[in-house]
């Protein structure tokens, strides 16, 4: 059942707008009195998560008993994100997922199944994994927030992957990761229906009906040129440009809908220079700040360059084991990170650090130089990228000056600047789902 459902490529909601617009949603849903809310973490800051979640505290108060950040494989957030991200929202409410540790199993896709969506490429289970709380902690209402956008792992992000990845466990993610990774993310990013998509709808409609799960699923994109009060053109402020509230499919598909209309950029030409900027409070991994790889690798020419200036990452991986095992392995290509996977129990039970590899590689089709504020040349071409010397980079692309898309610079060097690549999808058509 859809209970909201408001939003336009050309038009954008206010906080006034959307705060009625969620209200009503609440109201429709009926009373409750234990209510567990599911927003992103830090990481995903201009979801508009943080106003949904502190409006949805506002509207139950103290019916809503706690607010479970789905970080997946990403580390817990800190008080100051909280704070920053979710505003007068009390921090005693927020709890810490821990994936390798606190999930339950709800039931397992059969291999026959992974077998058929992934074309024969795998043949494994896949447990539809879930922190403990969503089935055992006594909850009448779940509210999943977050934000649809064009995603390297399921095709578009959000719905019933903030769930299973979101609050899943390491088996789960793991092997959900290899097979987008597998299947390849070209052939699925901007798409609502994917193999990974197709697994978790599985899930959700064999083992999770018994959840009273509630999708709150936002859109944001740039306010369109001319549009701005401020006089800002196309690489203007971020707005919410819809919100969708439902407790099925459609909720997600009217979402993806919009996102495609205002998240995906088509160029007119392969780029061959572009420059990605990875805003510090939001990037300090590659596992992270690897957006910027996967969101452009589709409209980067052969031969081309990528250059991302990321003045927080100091770390590969999120957590210990699988910064270890990029550092180990690297970002290698395909045919190597399948055929150190083949060869290494260590990369067979950490798959979604294998899946990782893969996704950041060119797959030797243009270059990447990584000018990263923590992490030495030594670090960066051990993992099979070229290192680029930040202060350097910061002087030469002064990110506060330069507007998003085709900029030419004072010597005549043609680039396109991406200011935030968590917010987007840019591709060339000839390369837009090639197999």
């Amino acid at each position: 059942m859809l209970y909201y459902a408001k939003g336009s490529p050309e038009g954008s909601l206010s906080n006034a707008e959307a705060r009625a617009g969620l209200f009503k949603a609440l109201e429709a849903i009926g009373h409750r009195s234990k209510v567990l809310a599911l927003p992103p973490d830090f990481t995903r800051f201009h979801s508009r998560a943080g106003e949904l979640t502190r409006w949805i505290w506002e509207y139950y108060g103290k019916a809503l008993t706690d607010i479970l950040p789905a970080t997946g494989t990403h580390v817990p957030m800190t008080q100051d994100e909280i704070g920053r991200m979710y505003g007068t929202t009390p921090g005693d409410l927020f709890r810490v997922h821990d994936w390798r540790n606190d999930v339950v199993t709800l039931g397992e896709v059969p291999s026959s199944y992974i077998r058929e969506v992934s074309e024969g490429k795998l043949d494994y289970p896949w447990p539809a994994q879930v922190n403990r709380r969503l089935p055992e902690g006594g909850h009448d209402l779940i509210l999943s927030i977050g934000q649809v956008v064009p995603h390297e792992v399921v095709g578009m992000a959000n719905y019933n992957k903030n769930v299973f990845v979101g609050t899943g466990g390491k088996e789960g993610i793991n092997k959900s990761h290899f097979l987008g990774a597998v299947y390849g993310m070209e052939r699925m990013m901007g798409r609502a229906d994917t193999p990974v998509r197709r697994v978790l709808n599985f899930a959700s409609e064999k083992f999770a009906n018994d959840l009273p799960i509630v999708y709150m699923l936002s859109v944001v994109g740039r306010e369109a040129e001319g549009a701005s009060p401020d006089g800002l053109a196309a690489d203007g402020p971020l707005v919410l440009k819809g919100l969708f509230v439902g407790d099925d499919e459609e909720c997600f598909l009217r979402a993806s809908e919009l996102s495609l209309e205002v998240n995906f950029t088509m160029v007119d030409e392969p780029l061959q220079k572009v420059v990605v900027y990875l805003d510090p409070d939001e990037f300090k991994s590659t596992w992270l700040g690897n957006k910027a790889i996967y969101r452009t690798r589709m409209a980067i020419a052969d031969g081309g360059e990528l250059l991302v200036i990321a003045p927080g990452v100091r770390h590969f991986g999120e957590d210990r084991k699988i910064d270890q095992l990029i550092r180990q392995y690297g970002y290698v290509g395909t045919p190597r990170v399948l055929a150190h996977t083949d060869e290494n129990p260590e990369l067979q039970e950490n798959l979604s650090a294998a899946a990782h590899l893969i996704h950041g590689s060119s797959e030797d089709r243009f270059t990447i130089t990584y000018c990263p504020g923590g992490l030495s040349r030594e670090e960066i071409e051990g993992a099979n990228y070229r290192y680029g010397d930040y202060r350097e980079a910061a002087a030469r692309y002064d990110v506060d000056s330069l507007r998003d898309g085709y900029q030419k610079m004072p010597d005549g060097e043609r680039i396109f600047f991406i200011s935030n690549p968590a917010v987007g999808l840019w591709a060339h058509r000839d390369r837009f789902g090639a197999d």
